[in-house]
């Protein structure tokens, strides 16, 4: 599942690219990961959490904990209480230049890094709501891993063509269900040797 993805490019740029507004100015960008900031494209271009709160109980004491960002939405749960209303009513799309998955022995994962060949960037589907733990919050949704990375991994982020991000957020939830499939063209894979954990996090 996708637990980093980075963006190289600008607000202003994404706007350019999606047609779409700056709701306000941000400095989102670079690597994204769980729970930080990053550039959501709905009616306008905002800055949202990467993650929907998911606030658990301490088996100890029943007070309930920090919540966890949930920022994968799988196909296959969409239709469940935690997704389905967003799913149906706040559908957007996230931009992004190239996304990660862990490889490697446990212990010694390294990143590997997945993109569009001669794309700088390109836009995954996702879900948005509003919060009372941090605001406006947003989720990837997720699918089965198309040929190109079911060697890195057996899901992916659910990329959708330049031809329906106009209509992705309004079109009907069963024709947006419909898009939610494996990506079938080429994708550049970057191995890397840099550890997945971050140090000092």
């Amino acid at each position: 599942m996708c637990n980093l993805y980075r963006i190289k490019n600008m607000a202003s740029e994404v706007a350019d690219m999606f047609g779409r507004p700056v709701q306000s100015e941000t400095n989102a960008g670079g690597e994204i990961y769980p729970g930080y900031p990053g550039l959501v494209v709905t009616d306008s271009i905002r800055t949202m959490s990467w993650g929907f709160p998911l606030v658990l109980r301490s088996k100890r004491t029943g007070e309930p904990l920090k919540p966890k960002p949930v920022n994968n939405a799988r196909t296959d749960k969409l239709g469940s209480p935690f997704w389905r209303a967003s799913f149906r009513e706040r559908r957007c799309l996230i931009p992004v230049s190239a996304y990660a998955e862990a490889q490697g022995p446990k212990g010694g994962k390294t990143r590997t890094w997945m993109s569009l060949p001669e794309q700088e960037m390109f836009a995954c589907a996702g879900l948005w709501r509003d919060s009372a733990e941090w605001g406006p919050v947003f989720s990837m949704i997720m699918t089965e891993a198309g040929p190109a990375v079911a060697e890195v991994h057996s899901r992916m982020p659910v990329i959708l063509p330049q031809t329906v991000w106009q209509d992705w957020a309004s079109m009907p939830a069963e024709d947006a269900f419909a898009l939610c499939v494996p990506y079938q063209d080429a994708i550049q894979i970057e191995r890397t040797d840099t550890p997945w954990t971050r140090k000092n996090s």
